[in-house]
């Protein structure tokens, strides 16, 4: 089978296609039919060697964590009704870049009738980690809510979430082909973070009160900048560091702003809900009350053109390998 391999740690560069022998299923196994290979921006930095949360694999190894596909077969302890189910498969942090990919059969997401694959792709893990936030921050309506790279897999589904709630959102991102997609979502006003006056902009956007939400994605100076307009009594949370380091406040600052801040250690305690926050994502989505954004999709074999893009922050929405 064709795969795509890193051969080292390093650039996008060191993603090589490359082929391996077809995976047998073992005992409580199936070998998934990969159609859609999900790819994030901590995969990016696994293959630099650069991040910090994940150990790093044993090269050469096949990136890739998460599929989606149909079971072409399955291993001894394992129904035959799953031959033929379209499902997800989490694979851990590793083998996702493949045309065939094993996964444990308690690893497998059954995707619903009139959800394509491409679209439960795109929602199983940013769709339950926006879910996650939206309750953790706990939005109502009438809710002001800032979102940070709005327009990512997490972002763009933050936006709508939040407007879903009753919340006014302003989307702030960087770029106008970013910030058409974020008003054609429904932001109520965009932002470019470039500008050196945006926090300004995100005030003036607010009534001058600031955000009683802001969800921070970016960290670094953005971050930090978007904390400094929160409202009185609102709430900062931190999921993700796009910027290279996650927003850090201390509990004097925050305390000092009477600001609730849910910081980044807030996401190793949404494991447990994770298929129960995508179920209730895919279910929307169906309905079509909720739109995952696929901004662009790449064939296997330029695995190297898709990390690199989403490395330099080229892309919109969520971004996918079709094998």
């Amino acid at each position: 089978m064709r795969v795509v391999e890193v051969v080292r740690f390093g650039g996008p560069e060191v993603l090589v296609p490359g082929s391996a022998p077809d995976p047998v299923a073992g005992p409580g196994q199936v070998v998934v039919d990969v159609a859609v290979a999900s790819l994030t921006f901590v995969e990016t930095q696994i293959r630099r060697g650069a991040d910090e949360w994940h150990e790093r694999p044993q090269l050469p190894y096949v990136p890739g964590g998460l599929v989606a596909g149909q079971v072409g077969a399955v291993g001894e302890g394992v129904g035959r009704e799953w031959l033929g189910q379209r499902v997800l498969a989490e694979l851990g942090d590793t083998g996702g870049f493949a045309e065939k990919a094993l996964a444990e059969v308690d690893e497998l997401f059954p995707v619903p009738d009139g959800l394509g694959l491409p679209e439960a792709a795109a929602l199983f893990s940013d769709g339950s980690t926006a879910q996650g936030l939206v309750e953790k921050a706990a939005i109502g309506p009438g809710d002001q809510v800032l979102v940070e790279a709005a327009a990512g897999g997490v972002g763009s589904l933050l936006v709508q979430l939040a407007r879903e709630a009753g919340a006014r959102v302003v989307g702030a991102a960087r770029g106008a082909r970013k910030l058409g997609a974020l008003r054609e979502l429904g932001a109520d006003a965009v932002v470019d973070y470039s500008a050196p006056d945006w926090t300004e902009q995100v005030l003036e956007a607010t009534g001058g009160k600031g955000p009683d939400v802001v969800f921070d994605g970016v960290g670094g100076q953005i971050g930090r900048a978007a904390f400094e307009v929160t409202a009185r009594g609102g709430r900062f949370s931190v999921h993700g560091a796009s910027s290279g380091s996650a927003t850090e406040i201390s509990p004097a600052e925050a305390g000092h702003r009477g600001v609730e801040v849910l910081g980044i250690e807030q996401l190793f305690d949404f494991g447990p809900h994770q298929r129960r926050w995508a179920e209730q994502m895919m279910t929307k989505a169906a309905a079509g009350t909720i739109q995952p954004l696929i901004g662009q999709t790449f064939p296997l074999e330029r695995a190297a053109e898709a990390h690199a893009a989403v490395e330099n922050r080229t892309t919109i929405g969520k971004t996918l390998l079709l094998t």
